[in-house]
């Protein structure tokens, strides 16, 4: 059996030195700001080391520990185009695929070699509807499982012409403009959600919104998942963020196992960080996602969480090799602001 390492107590002078805080409050202000962490690919808990935690409770492993994701084989990424004019309407296609031919769905499909989330975005809305469509932010990242994700996306239309049943080819019979979604016979209700926060970002005035969020450029060679966890101090209410002291400070992250959920992968990543005495925490949402591919190379990304814990600093107890590190006030004000409703990206996770 893995042996575990002992607990250790935070106490006061076991903060982060400043030359590390300054380094911690410069990757969480590169997360913020949409920008991809130039780093080495970290991993604290790869698949081989929980495939060995989970043999020594007696389970067989069901992923090999040199998992490699392959685009369309064993990962797949979906995008779709949750797209809303000034007038409420949302931007449906009609399906032309023999399984639901005649339904309706919003643009949407598989992402293809090489491509970006956008570009695969461009193409498909153009595909489908005929307009050219320029994407400007995340609004939701679904997962099911740790090996399928759809990335939906809004943005505005460009120009192109809307596609007509004159003009129905293989991609779909035609496309309009949508203002009420129970009119049509949908080809899953799934959508729905995404269409009512496409509509609400869309109409959002001066309500508070993330930041125009879309996928920072870089390769990955490994599906990772990436965690700002945040805390307050008791003593005196600053906020702290967790990072790793292996090999080089840099916040935490693991590999995501491809048959498990994401929120099973992060409960087994932060008991392997807190141990038995895990503290209260749920994910508030998507900080970025890191995604760039190449043809014939690994399909890997890196997913970043927000995770703030519901206990004050000094009874969040962790394992070694883990540290807190202490943020200015405006930079802890600054994450504290994400996590208000709608100020992060949705994360959905489906199973």
């Amino acid at each position: 059996m893995l042996k575990r390492r002992p607990l250790r107590k935070i106490v006061h002078n076991e903060m982060c030195v400043s030359g590390a805080a300054d380094m911690a409050e410069e990757m969480v202000q590169a997360l913020l700001d949409g920008q991809p962490l130039e780093t080495e690919e970290f991993c604290d808990f790869s698949l081989e080391e929980q495939n060995e935690a989970t043999a020594a409770t007696g389970v067989s492993p069901s992923t090999p520990s040199t998992f490699t994701p392959e685009l369309k084989k064993n990962v797949f990424y979906i995008v779709a185009g949750a797209i809303v004019n000034d007038n409420g309407e949302v931007l449906m296609i009609q399906e032309a695929k023999s399984s639901c031919a005649g339904q309706w769905y919003l643009p949407a499909g598989r992402m293809e070699p090489g491509e970006s989330i956008a570009e695969a975005a461009r193409r498909e809305v153009l595909e489908e509807t005929g307009l050219e469509f320029e994407p400007t932010t995340l609004l939701m990242v679904e997962t099911a499982g740790g090996a399928w994700y759809r990335f939906v996306v809004t943005g505005s239309i460009t120009g192109g012409r809307l596609k007509t049943p004159a003009d129905a080819d293989p991609e779909s019979l035609q496309a309009q403009w949508v203002a009420d979604l129970t009119s049509l016979d949908l080809r899953a209700t799934d959508i729905v959600p995404l269409v009512e926060l496409s509509q609400a970002y869309q109409r959002r005035g001066e309500t508070p919104w993330h930041r125009p969020l879309l996928p920072a450029a870089r390769r990955h060679d490994r599906l990772l998942l990436r965690l700002v966890v945040c805390v307050r101090k008791r003593a005196n209410n600053r906020v702290s963020v967790l990072m790793s002291e292996k090999t080089s400070l840099h916040l935490p992250t693991c590999e995501i196992s491809p048959p498990r959920s994401i929120h099973s992968t992060l409960k087994k990543y932060m008991t392997e960080m807190f141990g038995a005495d895990l503290p209260p925490h749920r994910p508030a949402g998507v900080l970025s996602v890191e995604y760039a591919h190449e043809p014939d190379q690994p399909a890997g990304l890196c997913l970043t969480l927000l995770v703030p814990v519901r206990k004050p600093l000094e009874e969040a107890h962790l394992i070694d090799k883990y540290q807190w590190c202490e943020l200015s006030r405006d930079a802890g004000h600054a994450l504290l602001e994400r996590l208000g409703k709608n100020r992060l990206v949705t994360l959905n996770v489906i199973r």
